[in-house]
């Protein structure tokens, strides 16, 4: 029987991974409560949520050096993205004081040899940035780096903590009393990016950037974890190039990179957008930053507005839904950015044709809107949105589309026709290894805000993609549209499974789904419904057992290449089940991610579960 350890990394004795087993429901209750017998068995957890050991001990090192007992440091990729922290810490405590919050930039030692200064010696981009404020208020500040997705990752500290053991750091501290006020949103004014030029030239130009002139150096190697071998700074370039054009469609061969890279392009996946190239994609640290970029960027182009949530993040608490121990795994995130970033947010929990007729009401009365986010399908109900309604309406009262479309991927679903803005994690599905993050912003060429989101993009995106980071994306998404087909044919094997058992009570899966035409509108031809599905039964008890029995790893997170199940509810919502309920979501709900595990073997595995759960009471 499959069966991994409270606590352990998942997938297991992996430096980066980025679940967490909670193997049994009552280790998952016992989570939430934070009792002792989980919370100090926990070798790492879901990276936004739970800041990595690397991390902490990194942000540690930096306080000791330039901070007091008394304060706390966060850690980011850039002075930009420190500075926007700053803001929110000033915009949540107004009674903070100004002095009590410092910018601490670290970069290339200039007095090293082989350092890539400037003329004077000074370097231009910071390779760390960090906040120190007083550590009574790393709560707010915790906040933030949750809901941005900005955070530096687990590789980036691993590495640049020992650059800074080793004196190849240096520091600066900024003040931040030049920072703007309440609700700064404007960008930065940064250099230019994404310009016309040769595509490689560029991610090479944006691999510069991120390392702040580490490049040269003959320490700059990475080792991989698995095998022990050296991967080279250098590819970092390269693999964000193959990225961007694996998620454009125009690279579909499981080759290596040199190889890909020389194969003549064939037309774009989303060929039906005219114009539309690998250059409207940009690549952030994970899907939570495209998602914070995304709106960030709208208002930019677009001034604030109040933006609509339609149809996602079902479960959002009145607060923040934080647990005890600090350590929570709400999926509450696209509101809270809606919220708390501008002028506030209209939120349609059910995703509904009601809803939209409240919205549509509501525009002709005349209010105006930023943009409207939605996912394609939803989690956890698997709801799929009327994507053309939704764009007509759009359309005639000036706002903006938002489609996330992590979930149903861009292998199964083309969304990108029906919106402005297409966002993805690729932390998910896309690598399928659940030991890197990243997440994608791709634009619309034929939206109506097109040349000016593109105008604030060139002006303001920043690269932060860890160039290590990168490389393992690159690699482990070779395989991504077989592994897509796979992992289609065993959800459905288990979907079907499922519902003809007696004791369970309701299966969601776009595939059977009422807003299952919605799905087939824009299922590309020949694909299917994903790998994500989320179960209910009879009752409680029969929950209970069969998670427990269910030979899968469980724990946070989706689109593994290895099945994981998790008590959906009882992990996001444990403090306001009847509140949820009001949507339609039950508390005992399990969602199973499925793999890429033999067929056979993952449907008797469910037998097997269903078999337990029959025999207890309440049959």
């Amino acid at each position: 029987m499959l069966s991994y350890e409270v606590g352990e990394s998942v997938p297991p004795h992996t430096a980066h991974a980025l679940s967490v087993s909670l193997p049994t429901w009552k280790a998952n209750v016992g989570y939430e409560e934070g009792e002792d017998w989980v919370l100090s068995k926990m070798k790492t957890g879901y990276p936004r949520f739970f800041i990595h050991k690397t991390i902490e001990a990194f942000a540690e090192a930096i306080v000791q050096r330039h901070g007091t007992p008394t304060e706390e440091a966060f850690l980011f990729p850039s002075h930009a993205v420190s500075a926007r922290c700053v803001q929110f810490l000033r915009d949540q405590i107004p009674s903070l004081p100004a002095r009590s919050v410092r910018i601490v930039d670290l970069y290339p030692n200039a007095a090293l040899p082989n350092s890539a200064g400037n003329s004077n010696g000074t370097f231009t981009k910071p390779i760390i940035s960090a906040i120190l404020f007083p550590r009574d208020h790393a709560k707010v500040a915790k906040t933030f780096w949750q809901h941005s997705g900005d955070g530096i990752s687990s590789r980036r500290a691993e590495y640049c903590h020992k650059a800074f053991i080793d004196g190849r750091l240096a520091s600066k501290q900024v003040s931040c009393e030049k920072i703007n006020g309440p609700g700064f949103v404007s960008p930065s004014k940064g250099p230019r990016r994404y310009q016309k030029r040769d595509s490689l030239e560029l991610s090479s130009h944006k691999t510069i950037d991120v390392t702040g002139g580490f490049e040269g150096e003959d320490s700059v190697q990475f080792v991989e974890e698995r095998f022990g071998r050296n991967l080279d700074l250098s590819l970092a370039a390269k693999a964000k190039l193959a990225i961007r054009r694996r998620i454009a469609g125009a690279l579909t061969a499981n080759v290596d990179l040199h190889e890909a890279l020389q194969m003549p392009k064939p037309p774009t996946r989303k060929a039906q957008v005219e114009g539309f190239s690998e250059d409207d994609v940009y690549l952030h640290p994970c899907g939570m930053s495209s998602i914070f970029n995304t709106h960030r960027t709208m208002m930019a182009c677009r001034g604030p507005r109040k933006s609509i949530s339609y149809g996602q993040e079902l479960l959002i608490s009145l607060e923040d839904c934080s647990n005890l121990t600090g350590y929570s795994f709400p999926y509450i995130d696209t509101l809270k950015v809606l919220e708390k970033w501008g002028p506030g947010c209209l939120f349609y929990g059910h995703g509904s044709s009601a809803d939209l007729d409240d919205l549509e009401r509501r525009c002709e009365a005349g209010e105006k809107y930023l943009a409207l986010f939605c996912e394609f399908p939803g989690n956890p109900l698997l709801i799929s949105p009327d994507l053309c309604r939704i764009r007509s309406l759009a359309d005639r009262y000036d706002f903006a589309v938002v489609v996330d479309e992590t979930i149903g991927n861009f292998i199964n679903v083309n969304v990108l026709p029906y919106a402005d803005v297409v966002v993805s994690s690729l932390t998910k599905v896309f690598t399928g290894e659940c030991n890197v993050m990243g997440g994608s912003f791709v634009l619309n060429p034929r939206s109506r805000y097109y040349a000016e989101l593109k105008e604030v993009m060139e002006q303001d995106y920043e690269d932060n993609y860890w160039p290590e980071d990168a490389i393992y994306m690159e690699r482990n998404s070779r395989d991504f549209i077989s592994r897509i087909d796979r992992i289609n044919r065993n959800a459905e094997g288990i979907c079907d499974k499922l519902k003809a058992a007696p004791i369970v009570k309701e299966v969601y899966y776009p595939k059977y789904s009422a807003t299952r035409k919605f799905y087939d509108q824009y299922r590309n031809a020949g694909k299917g419904y994903g790998g994500l599905l989320s179960v209910t039964f009879r009752t409680t008890e029969q929950a209970v057992t069969f998670f427990d029995k269910l030979e899968t790893a469980k724990g946070p997170s989706l689109g593994t290449n290895f099945t994981l199940s998790s008590p959906y509810v009882i992990l996001a919502h444990y403090g306001e089940l009847e509140w949820t309920a009001q949507f339609g979501v039950e508390a005992d709900l399990i969602r199973i991610s499925v793999g890429l595990e033999d067929s056979a073997d993952l449907v008797s595995r469910i037998e097997r579960a269903l078999v337990a759960a029959s025999k207890t009471a309440g049959v």
